[in-house]
């Protein structure tokens, strides 16, 4: 059965086939640029449970969840909560986003931004450096085992941290062959979109303890983190809870204290 996820990866393996820029170049480029935050080291020095907060406009699942939310505002807003991370949604049929909505962001504060987007080849590893990412989300799910080592490694080589985005035990297996450090378990089902904390939990038993563990998708507020804390994770990834909340900073002050 198709996913939401296929229908995705075609339109961007689509445009990735299309693009006829110079890897070499970008990569020159990319060297040339300012380190990176450190995305990874934030999460492992923050004290308890870290939180990456998500600047996301609309989702397929969801339709519109905050069409017109100002990066650069929540941004500050999520940061003077306490968040460790920012996540921001940089696809923008699907999604509503924009590398413009990354860049406002992460100008407007002083922890690290992940890109969230579907990475599909090796350009799009490279432009999320370009555009000024900390970080590089890789799901197993939508690469095979070649191109998530090649995609992770030029990550690593190129100054960003990837997370690796798992759903089960075998994807864990396979994000761990490629020496993945950074993992995350996406608690909702591709294929029905629901969400089983049941299923996060047995997974995350699965990660090493080596490893950096986020929880992502269907945290809707404290008693849900608290539960992913419990169970080993060192963070959880929270989008339309925050960004449906009417005070984004109290939101993710109140998912810090779990």
């Amino acid at each position: 059965m198709a996913t939401y996820l296929d229908k995705i990866l075609v339109a961007h393996r689509a445009r990735a086939a299309a693009d006829g820029r110079s890897l070499d170049a970008m990569i020159d480029e990319a060297d040339a640029m300012d380190p990176t935050r450190g995305f990874a080291a934030a999460i492992r020095e923050a004290e308890g449970l870290a939180v990456i907060s998500e600047i996301k406009r609309r989702s397929p699942s969801k339709g519109d969840l905050n069409v017109g939310l100002d990066p650069a505002a929540w941004a500050v807003a999520y940061q003077a909560g306490g968040a460790t991370c920012l996540s921001v949604l940089t696809d923008g049929p699907h999604f509503g986003g924009s590398p413009t909505d990354l860049a406002e962001a992460r100008a407007s504060v002083r922890i690290p931004v992940i890109r969230k987007d579907f990475t599909v080849a090796a350009v799009d590893v490279v432009d999320a450096r370009l555009m000024g990412a900390d970080c590089v989300l890789l799901i197993a799910a939508a690469l095979d085992d070649a191109e998530l080592a090649d995609f992770h490694a030029l990550a690593i080589e190129i100054g960003l941290d990837a997370l690796v985005e798992t759903h089960d035990e075998a994807e864990v297996e396979r994000a761990l062959a490629v020496g993945a450090t950074l993992v995350g378990v996406n608690q909702r089902d591709l294929v029905t979109f629901e969400v089983d904390t049941a299923r996060a939990v047995r997974v995350g038993a699965a990660l090493p303890d080596a490893v950096v563990r986020v929880a992502e998708s269907g945290v809707e507020g404290p008693t849900d983190a608290a539960v992913l804390r419990e169970a080993g994770y060192d963070a959880v990834l929270v989008g339309e809870a925050l960004v449906r909340s009417g005070d984004p900073t109290a939101a993710v002050a109140a998912l810090r204290a779990a």
